[in-house]
């Protein structure tokens, strides 16, 4: 089964989030529990909680078919140990809150030697992170975003999700989550069925689609390897429609929150149903 959505408004409340999701017609979607753009956040009220569980189960949304973001703030690799620490206190509060709204993922990026460490350093450090959170959490997965490799960050070649993932200790509580915007961009193919064979068995091959959580569908603006993070309306730009309909006839991409986050929301509800059609094309 595909559960397809997209990246909804939390505004006035988690909440809401759900509602606005059934709005589109949705069968999964992305939240924000907190302002995305600040560190510090009022916690969620029971009213919060509650609400949420309730709206989540009268629309039908389980925990799979939910992947909620992080703050954009958080550098789980900060070179800085002060900046360091308050991302790990950030993230750690992030999957508490996941935990608190009965949700069983967190998607989030996985962080920036900002030309200040080792690219292997950095990496290692990120492991560090993820690895001293669950330890304090339970339950949530860790799903780690590929980038698209714009300036320092890190994790958007397959080989460095897979060198994270190999040093994270509970293997049951990390994943991936793959932007097929930031994939294209970071040099993988996707214009073609046949470019999408060879782009997901390197990802197989590397990562393993047994830590595939999620995905985030959007076109690009950039073109392929360019490195630039500029999202598109789908079929708009550089990728076109074929990777969209080879994920939606494959059922390695069943069972996750496959959510958009493309540029014009007046249209999500329609680019949710060209999806669908795309199932039985």
């Amino acid at each position: 089964m595909k559960y397809v959505g997209a990246h909804v408004s939390a505004a006035g409340g988690v909440e809401n989030a759900p509602v606005n999701a059934y709005k589109l017609g949705a069968t999964a979607f992305a939240l924000f529990t907190k302002n995305q753009r600040q560190w510090q956040a009022k916690p969620l009220s029971d009213n919060n909680i509650a609400l949420f569980k309730a709206r989540c189960e009268q629309y039908g949304y389980k925990p799979e078919q939910i992947l909620p973001h992080d703050s954009y703030l958080i550098n789980l690799g900060h070179p800085e140990p002060q900046a360091l620490e308050k991302s790990r206190l950030a993230f750690i509060d992030e999957l508490q809150r996941c935990m608190q709204l009965g949700l069983d993922r967190l998607n989030f990026h996985p962080g920036s030697h900002l030309r200040k460490m080792d690219v292997g350093d950095c990496l290692a450090r990120i492991a560090e992170s993820i690895n001293l959170a669950l330890d304090k959490t339970e339950g949530v997965i860790a799903v780690i975003e590929n980038t698209a490799g714009q300036g320092s960050n890190l994790g958007w070649r397959f080989e460095e999700l897979a060198e994270i993932i190999d040093q994270v200790e509970d293997k049951d509580r990390v994943g991936v989550c793959l932007d097929t915007c930031h994939t294209f961009v970071a040099g993988y193919d996707l214009r073609t069925a046949e470019a999408c064979e060879t782009t997901f068995a390197d990802f197989d091959r590397i990562v393993g689609f047994r830590y595939l959580k999620g995905m985030h569908l959007n076109d690009s603006k950039a073109a392929l390897g360019s490195r630039k993070d500029r999202h598109h309306s789908l079929g708009q730009g550089e990728i076109g429609w074929d990777v969209f309909r080879y994920i939606m006839q494959d059922d390695r991409f069943n069972g996750i929150p496959m959510v958009l986050e493309t540029i014009d929301d007046t249209i999500w509800a329609e680019e949710i149903q060209a999806l669908r059609k795309l199932e039985s094309i």
